[in-house]
């Protein structure tokens, strides 16, 4: 019997119980090596690392590389891996284009997103999506994503076009030189 019901036949409106929401609290949503969440309490495995172990030690390109490949690089696959990741940096025009024609009042997300669309249509992938093929795709994705954002804010903001190849050794340091025009 709905509330209105019972307001109409009691005069009394029905008492409103909310249940204790409990999601999905138990539910297996699917199996990963990726990650783990909960598995004993608020933990966070990557790979069967505890995030709170390598986030203290460890750079966000050897947490990426750890995702993206499946184990912790040694130093070599490590600067092998940043010195991709920094020639990945650059947009297409057509991607500045695009970005360009977006108004400063965007979601950032709306701006990475139209980014990410219009590169892919731009920079065409094989119809196979072989491991190899998704692990570029990621790693192009995670050193462009950066310069598309702040490609378009200072845009948006300043009218002004910034060059978006930097030789920062790292993504977090590329993202602040965008940001203030000058090395961390």
């Amino acid at each position: 019997m709905s509330s209105a019901t019972d307001t109409a036949t009691t005069g009394t409106p029905a008492t409103f119980k909310p249940k204790k929401s409990v999601a999905l609290s138990g539910v297996t949503a699917g199996n990963t090596a990726l990650c783990t969440v909960g598995r004993t309490g608020n933990d966070l495995h990557y790979r069967g690392y505890d995030i709170l172990d390598i986030a203290e030690v460890c750079e966000f390109e050897e947490i990426a590389y750890l995702l993206v490949h499946g184990k912790l690089p040694v130093q070599a696959e490590l600067n092998g891996y940043k010195a991709k990741l920094r020639s990945l940096r650059g947009l297409p025009a057509s991607v500045k284009a695009a970005l360009e024609a977006l108004p400063a009042g965007a979601h950032p997300m709306d701006v990475m997103r139209t980014g990410v669309s219009v590169m892919g249509c731009v920079l065409s992938e094989k119809d196979d999506h072989n491991t190899p093929g998704a692990r570029d795709i990621a790693d192009r994705l995670m050193a462009s994503l950066g310069s598309m954002l702040l490609y378009w804010y200072h845009w948006s903001h300043n009218g002004r076009a910034i060059d978006v190849e930097t030789d920062d050794d790292s993504i977090g340091g590329h993202f602040l030189h965008l940001l203030h025009g000058e090395k961390p």
